[in-house]
């Protein structure tokens, strides 16, 4: 069978690269490297940092996308997934650096490569409007609010996030019950359990889930121990986790969660178009796959 290229639109490095670290070589290393497993377009995601260090992270990845060349996945823009969170749903994120979602906080490091803000919207304080007159994707993540008016989607929904509420109003279940945003979602059978898996796919409409990896350094790599939002992490093997266990991403490129999603009966191959209607985008290329969703050859142009 025959799909497009993947997209991947939320994850933090790979092969050892770190994207809140890396160097212009590094980045373009890793934009190769991932064109092997199919992955044709990316959105490097930058996890919450100093300003100095965010807008140093900006700078590099946007240089890295003049220099890329044939045989490399595409650098579409950048994912902010840091700085405008709630510490209560904090994650592995380092709530030092954290400041409200304002307009002149952005601005701050605002740059016209970030295509993605994931912030608590909760304490927005008019930069949803100002992303949107932008053309920015807004997501909710790591918040605890239920109110999602303004936003595109949510960032790995159910995880670092107000869960499902029976009573009142919750990140995870107006993200169910909200046909028209996106839902991002870590199927790596590590952050969300298959059950939860079954209930957002019979809740939103196929067309509006989104597969990321939320992966890390680590995923592909000799790494065992690393600094990543400025915490030592451990990786088991298995999963990577701070040192009171909380998960900081997965371990996992889109390709293995796919078979393994299909190896549950949880996999649509709707999912691989999604981030192309998301993102108004197109990208030249495609995948071959066996029955077993292995990948088998991938082309580009």
């Amino acid at each position: 069978m025959k799909t497009k290229l993947l997209i991947e639109q939320h994850f933090h490095g790979c092969f050892g690269v770190d994207f809140n670290k890396a160097g212009v070589d590094d980045v373009l290393y890793l934009s190769k490297e991932i064109l092997k497993y199919g992955i044709g377009g990316i959105f490097p995601t930058i996890v919450t940092d100093s300003i100095e260090n965010t807008k140093r992270a900006i700078s590099v990845i946007k240089e890295a996308s003049s220099k890329q060349c044939d045989g490399m996945a595409k650098i579409l823009g950048i994912h902010l997934e840091g700085i405008f969170l709630n510490e209560k749903k904090k994650g592995i994120h380092n709530p030092v650096h954290f400041m409200k979602p304002t307009v002149a906080n952005y601005k701050l490091i605002e740059d016209d490569f970030i295509k993605i803000v994931t912030l608590a919207p909760e304490f927005d304080g008019g930069l949803i409007d100002y992303l949107d007159s932008k053309g920015v994707k807004v997501q909710a993540g790591h918040c605890i609010g239920g109110d999602l008016k303004g936003c595109s989607g949510t960032t790995h929904t159910f995880n670092a996030m107000e869960s499902i509420s029976h009573r009142g109003k919750s990140t995870a279940l107006s993200a169910l019950i909200n046909d028209n945003i996106y839902t991002e979602v870590i199927g790596d059978g590590i952050h969300v359990s298959d059950e939860a898996l079954k209930l957002l796919f019979k809740c939103k409409p196929q067309d509006k889930i989104l597969l990321v990896s939320d992966c890390l350094p680590v995923t592909h790599s000799n790494l065992k121990e690393f600094i990543f939002a400025d915490e030592t992490i451990y990786f088991d093997g298995e999963k990577a986790t701070g040192k009171d266990g909380t998960l900081a991403g997965s371990t996992k490129l889109l390709p293995e969660i796919i078979k393994r999603l299909h190896s549950v009966g949880l996999f649509n191959p709707q999912y691989i178009e999604n981030p192309y209607n998301y993102h108004n985008i197109e990208l030249c290329g495609s995948i071959e796959w066996d029955e077993e969703w292995n990948l088998l050859k991938y082309y580009q142009g």
